[in-house]
């Protein structure tokens, strides 16, 4: 194997590990205790600007949102951008930036599939799991990957009985919209423009009708059709909307890892 070949192994896992420091980071932001404010709705203005082929430059909702200063004696006034057009009176959460001090309506939570702590870990493992290939050292290497696996499907299991226990209650959705994003200009080796589709859902929750720029995309604008049903769902506990609920093949996914992964450590066991 060439030198730049063994270099290439390295590239996963620390692009994983990048990545989810990154997640980390922006977790460890919003968990602290003074991060976030409760916050009403006041009023929303939906703001879109074309370029001269009619393609979206920016689409968002300039919101004004009123909240209590942190000392709770007075109310406090913001205008925020967001991808999700509010309701007036509706009640939201308001996350300040610890270093800018800006403040960003969250959007919904978290929906990770893997956390982020355990995606660095994942990360690391695969930095490792390709230092040991190079250096040779088989039952290092398989080693690791036996501790990949298992950490995988470990994740997807508690990710599925975790959204099962979440008692999520049905929304019936319907896109209005659907919102492009260009992500790349076309250049003479790229090959052409490349965009982002995002459906725009209109559901009600409790008698409130809302428009939703949903998290879920594709690069296929068909994947999303104007007028087709949209399932969101609501977590009572958490006082969120969710566009996943628990899935079968997460499950079954996360037991095929987990079995391979001790098949493999056992595996390293036969041939100490």
């Amino acid at each position: 194997m060439s030198d730049f070949s063994q270099l290439l192994l390295f590239v996963p896992g620390i692009v994983i590990f990048l990545v989810a420091s990154g997640q980390v980071r922006e977790y460890r932001r919003i968990s602290r205790p003074d991060a976030t404010r409760d916050a009403v709705v006041k009023f929303s203005k939906h703001v879109t600007k074309n370029d001269k082929y009619g393609r979206a430059v920016f689409d968002y909702y300039e919101t004004t949102v009123e909240c209590m200063d942190p000392s709770g004696k007075k109310k406090e006034r913001f205008t925020v951008k967001s991808p999700i057009e509010y309701s007036d009176k509706q009640h939201v959460s308001l996350y300040f930036d610890r270093v800018t001090g800006e403040p960003t309506l969250t959007n919904g939570v978290n929906e990770w599939l893997i956390h982020p702590w355990l995606g660095m870990v994942e990360g690391a493992l695969l930095i490792l799991l390709a230092l040991f290939q190079t250096q040779g050292k088989e039952i290092s290497a398989m080693a690791c990957l036996s501790l990949i696996l298992i950490c995988a499907g470990a994740a997807m299991i508690t990710n599925f009985f975790f959204l099962k226990k979440k008692n999520l209650r049905h929304l019936d959705g319907t896109i209005v919209d659907v919102y492009e994003r260009q992500i790349s200009r076309q250049g003479r080796f790229s090959g052409g423009a490349k965009y982002t589709y995002y459906p725009i859902v209109r559901f009600t929750l409790d008698g409130v009708t809302t428009l939703r720029r949903c998290n879920i995309n594709s690069s296929r604008k068909e994947s999303f059709r104007i007028g087709d049903d949209y399932h969101l769902y609501f977590s009572p506990e958490e006082n969120a909307i969710r566009e996943k609920k628990s899935n079968p093949f997460v499950l079954a996914a996360g037991l095929v890892c987990f079995l391979c992964g001790v098949l493999v450590g056992l595996s390293i066991l036969s041939v100490i």
